[in-house]
């Protein structure tokens, strides 16, 4: 497919899918955690049953109907339900393909990433047992991670700059990433250690940090591991594989909070472009005040980035699948 042939509102969930048919046309590897057999959803594999032993018919017709009440509510609205656009629905087709996992069970596991849905609420979707829902969501999960993963890559710069959106093109042209720091709410840990290294003096409370990038164009290259909350940004850069995934001589856009990390960047080959700092008691020349408003403009795509990925209620466990997601819904960039 050729990029610069591509409509504008689908370009970056079009070259994702096209990265994705070349890198991951392969079978489910033996030995992982996919389960061949046929679909667990079988209406009445514990349904109730009369006092005879046979299954009752009304509870029977009530589970059947609710399971197809459950998917066509799905893909009726399924970036509400699953966070995937409706007219790139066929990815559940992809995602099936690669992996033999049921259209159902595919499902089962992204709605409990897009809408935090309880075991026990699945359960009920889907006509299963809340051990049954469980353990086919940790399970699956791992696999459709796996599958979803090529959907965040760090795109050469050729390409970038084909999409550059016209607002970078004359002083920040050279921008290759947007990146920020994501912070996620964690239940406070039992114990003392965990509870100091996890509390983040910004949020005051407990939580797991991640380090995002995106490209100009609004498209996720690059979402770190967790970190405990109380790791500094500059930290989650040096530590996190973030600059192993970069291209010669990229330029990143940052605020100000990683600018303690610049010259290490400048050691590493790359450039950082931050708004200017600002002393204790002195003020922004006109000049910076002006750059440090055009950067701001340009920063709030990583910000909409981080919105649409905060969409999806569970996060600490799931945030690679969220990401690669949203990378499939329509363009930030209008």
């Amino acid at each position: 497919m050729n990029i610069s042939q591509a409509s504008t509102s689908k370009l970056s969930a079009k070259r994702k899918l096209n990265f994705f048919e070349e890198e991951s046309d392969t079978p489910a590897t033996e030995g992982s955690t996919v389960d061949y057999e046929s679909s667990p959803y079988k209406i009445s594999s514990h349904s109730k049953t009369t006092s005879d032993g046979s299954t009752s018919q009304e509870e029977f017709i009530k589970q059947k109907i609710n399971l197809v009440a459950t998917l066509a509510k799905v893909k009726n609205k399924p970036r509400s339900y699953i966070g995937v656009p409706k007219d790139l629905y066929f990815l559940i087709d992809l995602i099936k393909k690669h992996t033999n996992i049921s259209e159902q069970n595919i499902i089962l596991c992204l709605m409990r990433i897009k809408l935090n849905r309880t075991f026990s609420q699945l359960a009920d979707d889907f006509d299963l047992s809340v051990t049954k829902a469980s353990s086919l969501f940790f399970n699956k999960m791992p696999r459709i991670v796996e599958v979803l993963s090529p959907f965040i890559q760090q795109f050469p710069t050729k390409s970038i700059k084909q999409n550059l959106p016209i607002a970078f093109r004359h002083k920040f042209n050279k921008v290759t990433c947007i990146i920020d720091c994501l912070e996620i709410e964690i239940q406070k840990p039992k114990r003392a250690m965990y509870q100091a290294l996890t509390w983040s003096e910004y949020k005051k409370t407990n939580t797991i940090k991640y380090l995002i990038a995106c490209t100009p164009d609004g498209v996720v290259s690059f979402v770190s591991k967790g970190y405990a909350g109380r790791i500094s940004d500059v930290n989650i850069v040096e530590n996190s594989k973030f600059l192993d995934s970069l291209p010669p001589n990229a330029c990143i856009l940052a605020d100000r909070g990683f600018k303690n990390i610049a010259h290490y960047l400048s050691l590493k080959g790359f450039t950082l472009m931050r708004p200017p700092s600002v002393s204790s008691g002195c003020k922004l020349s006109k000049a910076e005040a002006r750059l440090t408003k055009q950067i701001a403009s340009l920063r709030i795509h990583v910000e909409r980035v981080i919105r649409r990925v905060r969409e999806f209620g569970m996060l600490d466990l799931c945030i690679t699948t969220a990401c690669a997601l949203i990378n499939l819904q329509d363009s930030l960039i209008k």
